[in-house]
This record gives C-alpha cells, structure tokens and sequence, in this order.
C-alpha cells in the first residue's frame, strides 16, 4: 500500500525503477497529472494512487530526459546572423 501523498513537483520511483514527478493534482476529477522522465504526461486516478508501490525520490540531476531536445537543436542556423553555439545556454559556462 502507498503511504505517499501526491505533492505537485515531488518526483517519486516506481517498483519498476520508473521515474515521474507530479504536474497536477484535479480534485474535481480525482486524478493526479504526472509527467514521465521520458516526458510521457498521463493520469492517475486518486483511488489507483493508494494502491501503487512508490518511493520519494529527489529530482533526477539530468532533466533533460523530459525535454525533447539534442545539443544540436540549440546551434543557430548559418544564415541567420547569429554566431555559432550562441543559442546553447551551457556556451556560457567556464568548461575547464
């Protein structure tokens, strides 16, 4: 039996080792929104919850697996004026 309560933002593990965190709770249709580590939103009904095997865990270190995105898509485009790598937001940081 599930002793964790759905909190928004709060990452959990299933038994399977799947991770997901809790996007939004609707109490008038007794589900909880989560989003997958892959990305992947679905919904879980409050009764269902109860009976799941969770675990609380802290936010995965590497977030991007929710977001859709390669280095690559961060590169601007040749003839758009922009110099290379200045869309990348880690071109910033000291790399040594």
């Amino acid at each position: 039996m599930n002793t964790c309560s759905p909190v928004i933002g709060q990452w959990f593990e299933r038994s399977n080792g799947t991770y997901f965190e809790v996007v939004a709770i609707d109490e008038d249709a007794a589900t909880v929104e989560i989003q997958q580590y892959d990305g992947t939103i679905d919904e879980i009904d409050i009764d269902a919850w109860s009976k799941l095997t969770l675990a609380e865990v802290a936010a995965p270190e590497d977030w991007s697996g929710s977001v859709d995105m390669d280095p690559e898509d961060y590169v601007g485009k040749k003839d758009d004026g922009v110099p290379p790598g200045y869309y990348d937001p880690l071109s910033f940081l000291d790399k040594t």
